[in-house]
């Protein structure tokens, strides 16, 4: 018999089937069946990525074989059957009783030999590279493991910090018996693998110091909504493993892929998380790793800077290229990362395919929506992250010891602090899963994707405002906060079959103000964005005033102060927060929608929207009017406010020029003349933002009767117009929008708005410009989009919710039916 390979071998003799170990320089991909999936993985990214700058910790693994040969050699197979004869994973106590059974079974076995002396040969190996007793990490690796449609995350036994020879062994011997864990039998059952029929392969690889530095996960897809142009990367302190087990929140870094292969530096998202634990090594003491409190000054910094972001982004991409090129399929890759704190070297200690995403079906629409408007909603008794775009609802359960899930009910929603896989039992039979820690990354966040149901983690506090029994909805449908709801809200769930759906000649493009939905709404045909509002992001994201932020010392309002200094904590230049904020909202839309346009306006607040946010008062006059007032092109040139403009500059520039979302384009509201526009495209040139230059195109709302009078000399300053078809009503009309008293009266169906529009539609295509629309009037009336499609217009631009109807008429309009 061959005990080991180490070197390679010098003649055919060699049977590598007979291993009992194997190097993982001598293993790849297609040897899942000899040494599972993670160390296949493992020995195809040391002999195949290394050279392309990718960098993996060394080691051996244990080979399927050596697992076989222990349980003939022992002659336990027809005890270990016996056990599992009467076995049924839906009755947990059963699941216990046959689970602890085998366990000790296994390690009351010891060991043949000639495995130890293997296992000892190759560990010798490495400390003569690394010196004596050297840390290693041990882990499982089964030979159904890491499959595409089958994660078997977790479900065996990891230990880390594993020092000298006799630790070794024994986490060896702990990692076989592991593969009757709890868990990995109840897992096993469900996806229909036969437990006989899986052998353990043992991964030792040497340890990467990232107790004194930072480790993570990062997914080369976006994991809720499954947009394959972005990479998500979660970084805390200390080892990996509190990461993986949702066991703190950590930091969120979204990276756009396209551009970043382009040698853009495309950090499109950066979402501090609180981080307030990290596993180190249990120096000195019983334990080999133990958690320890992060300092405050460490937890209100990410944990990466942006050069380590995007070497990791880059990774993410040559490791999903390598594999999909592997299996002759898109694959998109879940991958682990440990910073080493004694080299501050980045290294790829896991990869395999992602298992949730991948496997959907693309051709059907699914849509869940909370019934009634937003407004009427109860106010939410819990946020936090949310996974998966779905709604659950039922009685909480509330579980802070896996030893308690003997308690849990079918179609409860499960709440806890955080779940491993010992709960993967009763998380099958869950509604919805609430955690109080955990990001996007965790096992409870994995575990919910592959079972279908909604998750909402890293709440704080769940578990303390939750009652058991209490009625709740679990909604996961409103973006990347997810909400906790009292009661069993009605909802509803649409689907769409796409390939049914007709393509126009009229462009169709979406109104979109929140970043948080982008990724999700690219699932839905169209033909990019006609209108990105930053309102939305300025509200919401970044919420204080622009000047404000500029002159922070000079602030009056001592509460607004005290505010923006929370929000700005990690800013030394507070203008540096609203540019960051700025910049990151606008490209997650414009990388979401990538290559195809995404036109953005820059601010139109009104003066009395300005001073709503924080420490705006002090900066905004007292208008009768503000909705004919100081407002859009009339703001960004005057002394009075261009320095908040030039922060809105700087952040379209980052965008662009940095980022490479050259796909967006600018677009000026209520420029009032065109000597008005010639203007602001000077102001935009101080900043760098030259029309023409690096492809950019700068339009211009179509919303006030002068833009269609003098079309034909907008057509000279503008490259576009969107029309606006909200204001180009109430102007034309001389009615205020927001007065109840003349509410009747306003239509943009009445024939003397139509006449502007199709003056401005004809007047602008003469000019060779383009030109679209971006109100709500073509999906509140069908006869308008008719109208409109009549005329020749370029686009037309919905909201979300409408795009799909309003297809549909535009297709039978341009069909003349």
């Amino acid at each position: 018999m061959v005990n080991i390979l180490l070197n390679r071998p010098t003649d055919n003799s060699f049977s590598r089937e007979q291993a009992l170990v194997l190097h993982f320089n001598h293993v790849g991909i297609a040897d899942i069946p000899l040494v599972g999936g993670k160390n296949a993985s493992l020995g195809e990214m040391i002999q195949q990525l290394r050279r392309k700058g990718v960098k993996v910790p060394t080691g051996f693994a244990t080979t399927a074989y050596a697992y076989r040969y222990f349980i003939s050699a022992a002659g336990i197979e027809k005890q270990l059957r016996d056990i599992f004869a009467n076995l049924d994973v839906e009755d947990v106590n059963n699941l216990r009783q046959c689970g602890k059974q085998a366990r000790l079974l296994m390690l009351q076995t010891p060991f043949p030999q000639d495995l130890q002396d293997a296992i000892a040969a190759a560990y010798e190996k490495l400390c003569q590279e690394y010196g004596a007793d050297t840390d290693v990490a041990v882990r499982s690796s089964a030979t159904a493991e890491d499959l595409p449609d089958a994660s078997f995350a977790g479900q065996q036994e990891t230990y880390l910090n594993v020092h000298g020879l006799q630790a070794v062994l024994e986490s060896c011997h702990k990692c076989f018996a592991s593969i009757f864990t709890d868990r990995a039998i109840s897992y096993r059952q469900i996806k229909g693998f036969d437990h006989f029929n899986i052998a353990l392969s043992v991964g030792v690889q040497k340890m990467v110091r990232s107790d004194l530095a930072t480790s993570g996960v990062m997914f080369s897809i976006d994991t809720e909504t499954g947009f394959k142009d972005a990479a998500l990367i979660t970084a805390a302190y200390g080892l990996g493993e509190n990461v993986v087990q949702g066991a703190v929140n950590p930091d969120e870094y979204l990276v756009f892929k396209p551009t970043l292969q382009q040698g853009y530096r495309s950090i499109i998202e950066k979402r501090l998380g609180s981080k307030e634990i990290k596993m180190v090594y249990d120096l000195g003491g019983s334990k080999l790793t133990k958690n320890v409190a992060v300092a405050p000054s460490e937890r209100h910094v990410f944990a990466l800077n942006d050069d380590e972001i995007l070497q990791l982004g880059n990774w993410a991409c040559i490791i999903e290229e390598h594999y999909s090129q592997v299996r002759g399929v898109y694959t998109p890759m879940d991958i682990e990362w440990a910073k080493d704190g004694l080299t501050n070297e980045l290294f790829i200690v896991q990869a395999r395919p992602e298992t949730v995403q991948s496997q959907k079906t693309k051709n059907v629409l699914r849509n869940y929506r909370l019934q009634g408007k937003l407004e009427e909603q109860p106010k939410p008794v819990v946020i936090g992250r949310s996974v998966g775009e779905m709604i659950g609802q039922g009685k909480a359960r509330v579980i802070l010891d896996v030893h308690q899930i003997g308690q849990f009910q079918p179609g409860e929603v499960l709440v806890t602090n955080r779940t491993d896989p010992d709960w993967e039992p009763i998380m099958k039979r869950a509604s919805a899963i609430v955690t109080n820690s955990g990001g996007r990354t965790c096992h409870a966040a994995i575990i919910a994707r592959e079972l279908g149901i909604p998750a909402i983690v890293g709440c704080g506090n769940a578990t303390t405002v939750l009652k058991t029994g209490q009625e709740i909805t679990v909604s996961c449908a409103e973006g990347e906060t997810g909400k906790v709801y009292p009661g069993l809200l009605p909802y509803e769930i649409n689907e769409v079959p796409l390939e049914k759906l007709p393509r126009t000649h009229t462009q169709i493009m979406m109104n979109l103000g929140n970043p948080e939905e982008a990724f999700g709404l690219t699932n839905i045909p169209n033909d990019g964005v006609g209108l990105a509002r930053m309102e939305f992001i300025i509200n919401n994201h970044i919420k204080a005033h622009p000047l404000a932020l500029i002159h922070f010392d000079e602030l009056d309002d001592e509460l607004a102060k005290y505010k923006i200094a929370e929000l700005t904590a990690q800013y030394a230049d507070k203008a540096q927060f609203f540019v960051d904020k700025l910049a990151q909202g606008i490209a997650t839309i414009a990388a979401a929608f990538y290559p195809k346009p995404v036109i953005v306006r820059l601010s139109d607040f009104k003066s009395n929207e300005y001073a709503n946010l924080l420490g705006g008062k002090q900066f905004e006059p007292q208008e009768e009017n503000p909705m004919i007032g100081w407002r859009g092109a009339s703001r960004y040139y005057d002394p009075r406010y261009r320095e908040g403009f030039a922060l809105e500059c700087q952040a379209m520039k980052r965008v662009r020029d940095e980022m490479g979302l050259t796909n967006v384009i600018l677009m000026i509201p209520f420029c009032r003349t065109p000597n008005e526009g010639r203007r602001v495209l000077a102001e935009m040139e101080q900043h760098g933002l030259v029309r023409g230059k690096n492809g950019l195109q700068v339009y211009v709302m179509c919303e006030l009767p002068s833009n269609v009078q003098l079309a034909d000399e907008f057509c000279q300053v503008f490259d576009g117009f969107s029309i606006g078809s909200n204001d180009l009503t109430q102007l034309t009309l001389g009615l205020d929008r927001d007065s109840e008293l003349v509410a009747h009266l306003f239509d943009e169906r009445d024939e003397a708005v139509k006449r502007m529009i199709g003056k401005a539609i004809a007047t602008v295509k003469e000019y060779g410009r383009k030109i679209g629309i971006c109100g709500q009037a073509p999906s509140d009336y069908p006869e308008f989009a008719r109208f409109l499609v009549e005329l020749g217009i370029d686009s037309i631009s919905l909201n979300p919710d409408s795009v799909l109807k309003t297809m549909l008429e535009i297709a039978a309009a341009e069909q003349g039916n």
